[in-house]
């Protein structure tokens, strides 16, 4: 069975302390993480193939100065951490961002539970412009803090509901319940975000990560710049030029090499008609 290259992924997040099946090991990597390995929507916005096998995360992620969605970042980190001897458990969610909780969505997001020295974690490496910066407890009541913004989760339905507090408000991200997920699971819904015309994976270019202080987002050519006091600073991106540096020099990402970028960059910054 292959397997992430443990050293090489270390170096790709800039981890250096001894790696151990604990909670400061686990906390440690989930925040290096997510400020090292951005959140894009590349592939399936170039219309690329999305691949979820460990040696296609292994050059993608760690060798190729790219990152990914969900699916990408939360298989690459259960493998990491089951190769440090934790015990992992890979679950699947329902997105409820700027909708009712009690909306019904597909199963299309991913993420982790971990159990540790008698209790459930929960990881998420990979929810774009809100992803955890640190390991939750699932069965502790009331507001979480973690790096950035305070996370809480709340029974519904026989569910957990995961919320963050953005701006004062607590504002629902997703919900999901216990049941474990194969890869064959989450190979299926990639290939729908990946294909389907109405994925907004295959409309918008998406870009996130986080940094110490905040965090940088990019929505089509809509650049934002969140700090951890609640200020942000929005910058609309004109030209394909600036696009493609923004994405290169504040995603630290390597574009692929592909004929058609440059055109689905001057489309992204091209003034929609009226």
């Amino acid at each position: 069975m292959e397997h992430i290259d443990l050293a090489a992924y270390f170096r790709r997040i800039g981890f250096d302390a001894a790696a151990r099946p604990d909670f400061e090991t686990l906390a440690t990597l989930h925040r290096l993480h997510s400020r090292s390995i951005p959140f894009e929507s590349l592939n399936p916005w170039l219309g690329l193939p999305v691949l979820l096998d460990p040696a296609s995360l292994q050059r993608k992620l760690v060798e190729g100065r790219r990152g990914g969605y969900c699916f990408e970042h939360n298989l690459l980190l259960a493998d990491v951490l089951t190769q440090l001897g934790f015990q992992v458990t890979r679950l699947a969610a329902r997105v409820l961002w700027n909708l009712p909780p009690d909306t019904v969505r597909p199963r299309t997001h991913m993420l982790l539970a971990i159990d540790l020295d008698g209790e459930r974690l929960l990881l998420d490496g990979g929810f774009g412009g809100m992803t955890l910066t640190g390991p939750l407890r699932l069965n502790q009541a009331g507001p979480q803090a973690t790096p950035h913004e305070r996370f809480q989760l709340l029974k519904l339905d026989g569910d957990v509901l995961m919320q963050a507090e953005v701006a004062g408000e607590w504002r629902p991200l997703y919900r999901f319940d216990l049941q474990p997920q194969q890869q064959v699971d989450y190979e299926l819904v990639s290939w729908y975000l990946c294909n389907h015309p109405d994925s907004h994976f295959r409309q918008r270019l998406i870009a996130a990560r986080t940094r110490a202080d905040g965090r940088d987002t990019l929505a089509d050519n809509e650049f934002t710049r969140h700090y951890l006091d609640g200020r942000s600073e929005k910058q609309v991106i004109t030209s394909a030029e600036e696009l493609r540096a923004t994405l290169e020099q504040v995603f630290g990402l390597q574009l692929p090499e592909v004929p058609h970028l440059q055109q689905r960059l001057q489309d992204v910054v091209r003034p929609k008609a009226a």
